[in-house]
């Protein structure tokens, strides 16, 4: 499935359907009385969280989105249809950003199904000749249109409702640790970005809901300014409450590789380099158990130890997550 995280879309609500003239017609009564009626409020567009969807891949397709317009007041006082709102569903995670000349303005965050965020509101109905009414005017000949709807731009982008992410360089192990944690079933291989969209994966916690895990791909140095495919995903890393930092402990230095990642979210945003993180050195199965002391005092403290591959320090590192999550809820 293509993962499509950004979409650009414009919305127009409803435009208030105008207000009529119309006098009834009643002995005594001047002119007949008037008995316009107003119009009817136009619809509005309504974005809607769904966990039906888990890309914007369709606003690819199909861009423009109007609402429908209100009816035109009748006699006899009669008030004009409401247009029908429109109502937009996205996938849970979406953030609308409405894009002017002067700048971008975020209007809301739609985190929960069902959420409802009104992202242009319809006009308001003109006013019939009824309304007009008063004792220096018995017959008023005159209404009033409806207004326009609100009409904008607006970008929409989804960033990843997951707890915990995955992080570190390529060919760390993070598709592998994520496909054994969970029923996630990524492609591995044995070539940088073969993850090409983050995977999402739901890990049992003990006598508790799953906890969703995330494998933020293509984080390498540079990233945060656009190289390779880290800057598309390091966007979703800001949901996460607790980071696992993934390092190939077979590679020539893992204390530069782990610096690496972390100057990409620092260089990202201060918020990212402070979250909660659980180093992990990852492929223990393939070191030389002579060199497991030395790998872990380049680090200032010792990382976890594990094999996703050989399904070895698993319990530990979840241990530790489950820990720290609860410590981030205290």
């Amino acid at each position: 499935m293509q993962f499509v995280d950004q979409a650009r879309i414009h919305v127009r609500a409803g435009k208030g359907g105008d207000g009529v003239v119309a006098f009834r017609r009643e002995k005594y009564v001047p002119a007949g009385g008037p008995a316009g009626g107003n119009g009817g409020q136009g619809g509005s567009v309504i974005l809607e969280a769904t966990t039906d969807l888990q890309t914007l891949l369709d606003f690819r397709f199909s861009s423009h989105f109007h609402a429908a317009d209100g009816e035109r007041g009748g006699p006899k006082n009669m008030t004009g249809a409401q247009g029908k709102d429109l109502v937009i569903k996205v996938p849970c995670g979406t953030m609308a950003i409405a894009e002017t000349e002067d700048g971008e303005t975020l209007l809301g965050d739609l985190v929960e199904p069902g959420q409802h965020l009104v992202v242009a509101k319809g006009g308001k109905g003109g006013l019939g000749n009824r309304h007009f009414l008063s004792n220096q005017n018995r017959a008023p000949n005159y209404a009033l249109p409806g207004l326009p709807g609100e009409e904008c731009d607006l970008r929409l982008e989804l960033k990843l409702l997951a707890e915990v992410g995955i992080v570190g360089l390529p060919n760390a192990g993070k598709s592998t640790l994520i496909s054994v944690l969970s029923a996630a079933r990524p492609k591995i291989a044995d070539y940088p970005f073969t993850t090409l969209v983050p995977n999402l994966g739901v890990v049992p916690r003990p006598d508790r809901d799953g906890v969703v895990f995330a494998d933020i791909p293509g984080l390498i140095e540079g990233a945060s300014f656009g190289v390779g495919l880290g800057h598309e995903f390091l966007r979703h890393v800001e949901r996460t409450r607790v980071l696992i930092h993934l390092i190939d402990a077979t590679q020539e230095d893992p204390w530069a590789a782990y610096q690496t990642i972390q100057r990409e979210l620092a260089a990202y945003g201060e918020l990212l380099v402070h979250k909660p993180q659980i180093v992990a050195l990852n492929k223990l199965d393939a070191v030389d158990e002579s060199q497991i002391p030395h790998l872990m005092a380049a680090f200032p403290q010792p990382p976890l130890l594990i094999s996703a591959a050989a399904r070895q320090g698993l319990e530990a590192l979840l241990h530790s997550t489950w820990a720290l999550l609860e410590a981030v809820a205290a």
